[in-house]
């Protein structure tokens, strides 16, 4: 070839690469989140019809309320070099709803073909489901996430990440849900002609009903470590629209809203409104005592009153028991008020439900149970439940059933619902991980001398609606359960009391890790009947009662010291926190007066008496937990704390004589 070919070649090579170079190139897979939020926000302080902004929980969030074709954009604004959907994204939606009707959907968002309104790619949602739809090669496909409840009047963050065969969800930074789909996603989707829609798939019906805070769009990589772990899961951001960061809103003389905008309250008068999760956020004002309160999904909290702070303690009620109680269990039931449940050792009458009525406990009704040892009160899908934890069978020889109650609304009762076999049961846990309930059991021995067995972990059948077994746990004479959340983490800790052999043995707390419990850390205790979590500011402790120390055939020593345990951020440990002499310590109870922490233990024998005081303590900082308050006891065995429009109170069960107490909280 001639030197004038050669450089004629050369110059026509040079001339190519210049004018690609000079032409703006964009890749399919760009890295950079796509936020559809601040895309259909209107610019520069104008109104858009149909987007209002509201302020719930301490977050800004959008309602949508259309017409839906409004809040759209031509795909071709997102993909303008290459007009083909990523292989490989992932979406991150934050949303609040507060209910959803049955075999209903709503879009997040939705992308449609212009011509033909065809949807091309959605992603909805149902009562209990997560939908992902798409156009593929054969026709519609669809990615179905199920037992995902979303509606329950909560922020929730959730990243869906899609690549080929493999969908994986994760809600609020917990458990990824994978999930693998017969057919991939295409590798050459066409946008072209289509346009997306926030809230909608461009028709009035499966228009979004809730608060909408993040809608993004990431290509080509799995968003889940862009956010999490975070402080708060369920408002965890990738990019927020600017107008919905701040808080409160702050106007300079007649400045205008650039969004019309609200906050998601509603103020209730009356005597006393139920105070439920229906009803979590919403403002009572008290036109008697003049008081501004907010429901906190269990209880009216004072928002205008001075601080309260505890004075003493008064003698209110002697509650006469149907026997020696050994636990109490304080609980409310919407529209129809506190009740407390005792555990009561004579199988006839039973143990009693007692209803607060004009400022006392009066009998409610009688339960027939089996030397009870506990109650727990718990929700499952909004229906009431109460589960004893009997520690023999009716007759000697007959094997110890456990039996769930469920309240029955027309009647106005607990009624039998379920029985499970337990071995001396000493407690129940009742917990919610991920959209999922659990109940656990504390079953202390088998016949007379075998302590050594397993506890039981029973999961909810949504399909058969009863409680089956999910996991085993060996435990030694265990005597509680204790479910806590840890940030992203969920702990069960149990209190291993006996081993056959010693009372100074290992208790275990266990972390949930692949969808069971796994052991986190191991604390030697001494009889432990009882752990207490509770939380002050961001630390959080966990208190163990000691019951004795024993070893073979030696003594026994009651008088011993109990435990407060701190969880330790940098060595994922609990720590030693502050020890405190009790005797035969069998339970703990922490609560709040104003802005002033307590907790309260029972001691129940000393070695040679049960009438012993049980001690308050105050949280001091610094100085940990000091004793302010001495109460007269006899055989105290469990102590509530319970809240009414008429003050504050502790009642505790006695598990020598069929009396209980109730205390009334004198404030100043």
């Amino acid at each position: 070839m001639s030197a004038s070919v050669l450089l004629l070649v050369a110059l026509l090579l040079f001339s190519g690469i210049s004018k690609a170079s000079a032409g703006r190139w964009r890749p399919c897979t760009d890295l950079l989140p796509i936020d559809f939020l601040s895309l259909v926000l209107p610019k520069g302080g104008e109104t858009l019809i149909g987007v209002r902004m509201v302020q719930d929980r301490g977050a800004r969030g959008l309602r949508l309320t259309g017409p839906p074709w409004a809040l759209g954009f031509p795909a071709s604004r997102l993909f303008i070099n290459c007009e083909f959907f990523p292989e490989e994204f992932s979406i991150v939606v934050t949303l609040k709803v507060s209910r959803m009707a049955p075999k209903k959907n709503e879009y997040m968002f939705s992308l449609v073909e212009e011509g033909s309104d065809r949807l091309l790619m959605g992603l909805r949602f149902s009562q209990d489901s997560l939908h992902f739809l798409f156009q593929g090669l054969t026709g519609r496909e669809r990615l179905t996430f199920d037992c995902v409840q979303l509606a329950d009047n909560r922020w929730h963050t959730l990243v869906l990440a899609v690549t080929g065969l493999y969908a994986t969800l994760t809600v609020d930074c917990g458990l990824p849900l994978d999930l693998v789909h017969g057919k991939p996603f295409p590798t050459a989707f066409s946008t072209k002609g289509s346009r997306f829609y926030v809230g909608s798939r461009r028709r009035w019906k499966g228009l979004f009903s809730g608060l909408m805070r993040q809608l993004v769009l990431l290509p080509g990589s799995d968003a889940t470590s862009r956010i999490c772990p975070s402080s708060n899961p369920s408002l965890a951001s990738l990019s927020v629209p600017k107008a919905l960061l701040q808080l409160p809103i702050k106007l300079s003389g007649n400045e205008a809203l650039p969004y019309p905008y609200e906050a998601d309250l509603r103020v209730t008068l009356g005597t006393h409104p139920p105070c439920g999760k229906p009803e979590l956020g919403q403002l009572w004002f008290d036109s008697l005592k003049r008081g501004l309160f907010l429901c906190d999904g269990g209880a009216w909290v004072s928002m205008l009153r001075e601080k309260e702070r505890l004075d003493y303690v008064e003698d209110y009620q002697d509650l006469y028991t149907n026997s020696e109680t050994f636990d109490v269990e304080v609980f409310r039931i919407p529209s129809e008020g506190l009740f407390v449940a005792t555990a009561n050792r004579e199988p006839k009458p039973g143990s009693g439900i007692y209803k607060w009525t004009d400022g006392r406990l009066e009998l409610y009704q009688n339960i027939s149970t089996f030397e009870a040892m506990a109650w727990k009160y718990f929700t499952v899908d909004n229906k009431m439940f109460l589960v004893v934890a009997n520690s023999r069978g009716k007759r000697e020889g007959d094997k110890e059933l456990s039996v769930i109650y469920k309240w029955n609304p027309r009647k106005l009762k607990f009624l039998q619902y379920q029985t499970l076999e337990t071995h001396s049961a000493r407690d129940w846990e009742a917990f919610n991980i991920l959209g999922e309930d659990f109940l656990a059991v504390a079953n202390h021995r088998q016949g007379d001398n075998n302590h050594n067995i397993n506890s039981v972990i029973y999961k909810w059948n949504p399909g058969s609606k009863v409680f089956e077994v999910n996991q085993t746990i060996q435990t030694s004479g265990a005597y509680d359960w204790e479910f806590f959340t840890a940030g992203n983490y969920h702990f069960l800790a149990v209190a291993n009391t006996f081993d056959g052999v010693s009372t100074q043995i290992e208790s275990t707390i266990y972390i949930w890790m692949g969808g069971m419990f796994q052991p986190f850390q191991a604390i030697v205790t001494f009889g432990a009947t009882d752990w207490e979590m509770f939380q002050i500011g961001s630390r959080i402790f966990l208190a163990v009662a000691n019951g004795q120390k024993l070893y073979r055939k030696g003594s026994s020593v009651y008088t011993l010291n109990s435990t407060i345990y701190e969880l330790n951020m940098a060595t994922e440990t609990f720590l030693m926190f502050q020890d405190i002499v009790t005797y035969s310590a069998v339970d703990w109870e922490f609560f709040t007066v104003g802005d002033e922490k307590y907790l309260v233990v029972a001691n129940s024998y000393d070695g040679s008496s049960y009438s012993l005081n049980s001690v308050i303590y105050r949280w001091q900082g610094y100085e940990g937990f000091v004793p302010i308050h001495r109460l007269p006891t006899i055989g105290c065995k469990d102590w509530e704390f319970f809240s009414s429009v008429e003050g504050s109170y502790l009642i505790y069960s006695s598990a020598t004589e069929p009396l209980s107490k109730v205390f009334r909280l004198k404030t100043y």
